[in-house]
């Protein structure tokens, strides 16, 4: 145990210098081409930080175990909106802008009520099974494909000056690549060694997949987030959230879908509730309180949403 606890805190450190590179690098990227940060840390930022997802899912898909693969998806995107948002609008408020508000922030909410959809076919609709087959993974990796697209082509710059220091293309993409590949090699010794700990106490696939492994492959996004927070770059923060829970959706369980069909009914209404109403929380706190932006006291309350559900889990185990 000794031996496993040692390997989580290694993943930890070189996920929090993976995020820091990350966060150099592409922010310099995003000065250098006249893009907005939001769309580097929804793009760049926002899938690269989704790769640990990527790897336990689709590995659980070639291995048959839908739950798994499901449950890191589904507990990645709940704690990525409720702890590392929360946490973040902790560390200094999020602005959220009027491009947020009509396309990023409702996309999201759009993604997850399809997810809920197509995966929940017998339960909702009492026909067929509850399960994403391989024409539904093909659908959302076009929405991805289709939302990449429209991002880039309607993005333009921030319109502010920006103290963000400027390193050559070369050196960015060390940054960049050093960054992601830290955060990589970190998340699968956090997520192999938090496994191997959490297997110790006897819980299911699901549970593992649903707090542990989600935490683990999200820490990426967390420290990034944190960094961003820090550094005064608020929209790389909420585009990461945003970009990260989109592809989660879109990218990744719709190529595992097209690896393997996946089951759905490990889930429970709860699960996929709180799924929801994480996404929607967002577009609320753009009217609760300060309007437009994700505040310290919102903050809290999503922070107090995740240990709820944690509990519940816990509970019901």
């Amino acid at each position: 145990m000794t031996i496993q606890i040692l390997i989580l805190l290694a993943g930890l450190l070189l996920i929090l210098f993976g995020a820091n590179f990350l966060v150099d690098g592409s922010s310099s990227i995003a000065k250098k081409l006249g893009l907005s940060e939001f769309v580097i840390g929804l793009t760049v930022v926002g899938i690269g930080t989704s790769t640990p997802e990527m790897v336990v899912s689709f590995m659980s898909s070639f291995q048959g175990k839908a739950d798994m693969a499901i449950g890191n998806i589904v507990g990645s995107n709940i704690f990525n909106t409720m702890m590392i948002l929360g946490v973040t609008a902790l560390i200094a408020p999020l602005d959220i802008t009027k491009s947020n508000l009509k396309r990023d922030i409702p996309l999201n909410i759009g993604v997850t009520i399809l997810l809920i959809l197509l995966g929940m076919n017998l339960t909702i609709f009492g026909k067929g099974q509850d399960q994403l087959c391989r024409l539904d993974g093909a659908l959302l990796l076009a929405v991805f494909a289709w939302y990449m697209w429209t991002s880039f082509k309607s993005d333009t710059p921030d319109g502010e000056e920006s103290n963000t220091k400027e390193y050559s293309v070369f050196m960015s993409l060390v940054f960049i690549i050093g960054g992601l590949a830290g955060l990589i090699f970190g998340g699968r010794l956090f997520v192999n060694s938090a496994t191997e700990l959490a297997k110790l106490f006897g819980v299911s696939d699901k549970f593992i997949a649903i707090t542990v492994m989600a935490a683990g492959t999200s820490m990426p996004e967390l420290a990034t987030c944190v960094v961003a927070a820090l550094k005064g770059r608020g929209q790389l923060a909420l585009g990461n959230i945003l970009g990260s829970n989109i592809s989660n959706i879109l990218l990744i369980l719709g190529g595992a879908a097209l690896i393997n069909p996946l089951s759905f009914t490990g889930m429970t209404t709860v699960d996929l509730g709180v799924l929801l109403i994480s996404s929607v929380f967002i577009l609320a706190s753009a009217y609760m309180f300060r309007k437009k932006q994700l505040d310290r006291f919102e903050g809290i309350i999503l922070v107090l949403m995740e240990a709820g559900y944690m509990w519940y889990l816990i509970a019901n185990l």
